[in-house]
């Protein structure tokens, strides 16, 4: 999305300069199934505390969830396009397609259009997500459409993913965090209608 490389403006401390709190928080995360500080933990770490119970909230997310893995991708992949993260972007557009997520559908949202032909369920989580996003509330006809193929609990998952997976685009857009590789967004895309 940038059109020229920036600096990284926290990236992950060395580790001679990490203080205890910071050690222990990188031991915490090291241990668990990601295996390692990257990404928006690396800024986070900062405020270890912080840290230590957002990646709590994303590790439930991630491997504990019962919201079908295919939707909490199209969950994310929506919050990466609206704003516009690209290390989010990068990690979870594979993880999407091994979850069964139609290449088409990850397209249209890389480019900021609402997807065609999604199964109802897909749909669902698309409608919610988007009707949140651009009027900060969400009508009784969506609502009842997602509540009917997601259930309360599924409803909840998916905003809850939302709301965690902005937290995070928005400190990395604030760290300016890297890229390792992978697949970005496309530099261009719908424009979004006023949708901010």
């Amino acid at each position: 999305m940038t059109a020229s490389p920036v600096e990284d403006r926290l990236p992950l401390p060395p580790d001679d300069e990490l203080t205890t709190e910071q050690r222990v928080a990188v031991a915490e995360i090291s241990a668990g199934p990601r295996g390692g500080v990257i990404g928006p933990f690396a800024p986070l770490l900062r405020s270890p505390q912080l840290m230590t119970r957002l990646q709590k909230v994303g590790e439930h997310l991630r491997f504990s969830s019962g919201l079908d893995r295919r939707l909490f991708e199209l969950t994310i992949l929506y919050v990466s396009r609206w704003w516009d993260q690209d290390f989010e972007w990068s990690y979870h557009h594979p993880l999407a397609l091994e979850a069964g997520l139609d290449p088409a559908v990850a397209d249209a949202i890389g480019a900021g259009r609402r997807p065609e032909g999604m199964d109802a369920a897909a749909a669902a989580v698309w409608d919610l997500l988007d009707e949140l996003h651009r009027t900060r509330q969400v009508g009784d006809d969506t609502y009842a459409r997602a509540l009917a193929e997601l259930g309360d609990a599924g409803v909840v998952e998916v905003v809850g993913a939302a709301g965690y997976y902005t937290t995070l685009a928005m400190v990395m857009n604030v760290a300016r965090t890297p890229v390792p590789g992978g697949s970005t967004l496309p530099a261009t895309r719908v424009p979004d209608g006023g949708r901010r």
